[in-house]
């Protein structure tokens, strides 16, 4: 299989645009006789908002996930092999366009909401997302010891913005921590969040609002939020939950939703450990994605562009 500079181009370009820790797109892509190779690259450290680098693995998994949509719009079936070599830990995939299959139409979909995603940081608008579409996006997000679970408002609420409080005290007192945050977001030129109070503002800077937890509950309990969870915690469980995070983030795009990622707070122990034991989790949870309608949109379906598809 050779891949033209076109082809190559829209494969680098599908990667790109996936979401990554502080927006640092830690991977390289590299496509050497017709075989897509992801690295994941270890220069790119945040000790003190990803000491264990569980971000980065996240932040190549949806990589990962684009990688995939783009090889079926360009008509292949792609067959992917994680972590295939002992000696190279920085290859996390290799990618082969296995044989010719045209892409369905939600692929189709969900590769054009890839040029539409953006972290919306802001409340979502009051409608509610259907039940239907949230069943879709758990089952969308389903893969190998991977699954996507919605948080219930009636009983989680409450214990989940008691983390999310303690975690937001904690992260702001931090001085060497925005000492980092201010350093990356200056560096990335990162535009500041426009509603810097929880649960929107998604970063804790040293200026964010932290409400009182009756009122986070209530802001918690008016939204539809994704646990992503993992039967393990390894490497490989990592980019599993990171290819699921980013194949639902596409999926509510097509079904006219915004969303953004949480994955801050998880990094405090006691808070991962508190979700698992008062949301009675079965499985590690690695990111918390919230969707739902923005405030200056109707609700509608995003649709894929005439004239993506099967190339030779």
């Amino acid at each position: 299989m050779h891949w033209s500079q076109v082809e190559v181009g829209a494969l680098a370009r599908a990667a790109s645009c996936a979401p990554s820790v502080h927006n640092s797109q830690p991977w390289v892509l590299e496509v050497p006789n017709g075989v897509l190779r992801l690295y994941e690259r270890f220069d790119v450290s945040l000790p003190r908002h990803d000491p264990t680098g569980r971000d980065r693995v996240l932040s190549c998994g949806a990589a990962l996930a684009n990688l995939d949509l783009a090889v079926r719009v360009l008509g292949w079936r792609p067959e992917v092999e994680l972590l295939p070599s002992p000696v190279r830990p920085d290859l996390v995939a290799e990618i082969r366009a296995a044989e010719r299959g045209e892409a369905k139409p939600d692929e189709l979909n969900r590769y054009s909401a890839i040029f539409q995603r953006s972290s919306y940081r802001s409340p979502f608008a009051l409608h509610h997302v259907p039940p239907r579409v949230l069943r879709l996006l758990g089952d969308t997000a389903a893969g190998p010891g991977t699954e996507a679970r919605l948080v219930q408002s009636r009983t989680e609420a409450a214990p989940l913005a008691e983390l999310l409080a303690h975690a937001g005290q904690l992260l702001r007192a931090d001085r060497a921590y925005q000492r980092e945050l201010t350093a990356w977001t200056a560096q990335l030129r990162e535009p500041p969040s426009p509603e810097t109070t929880l649960p929107w503002s998604g970063l804790v800077r040293a200026d964010t609002h932290l409400p009182d937890t009756v009122t986070l509950t209530e802001r918690v309990a008016a939204e539809s939020l994704l646990i992503v969870l993992t039967a393990d915690d390894t490497r490989r469980d990592q980019l599993h939950a990171g290819a699921a995070l980013e194949r639902a983030w596409l999926a509510a795009i097509t079904e006219g939703l915004v969303g953004s990622v949480l994955t801050q707070p998880l990094h405090l122990p006691e808070v991962r450990a508190g979700l698992i034991e008062k949301l009675d989790l079965p499985g590690y949870p690695q990111a918390i994605l919230r969707v739902g309608y923005p405030v200056t949109a109707t609700p509608g379906r995003v649709l894929a562009p005439t004239g993506v598809g099967k190339r030779g």
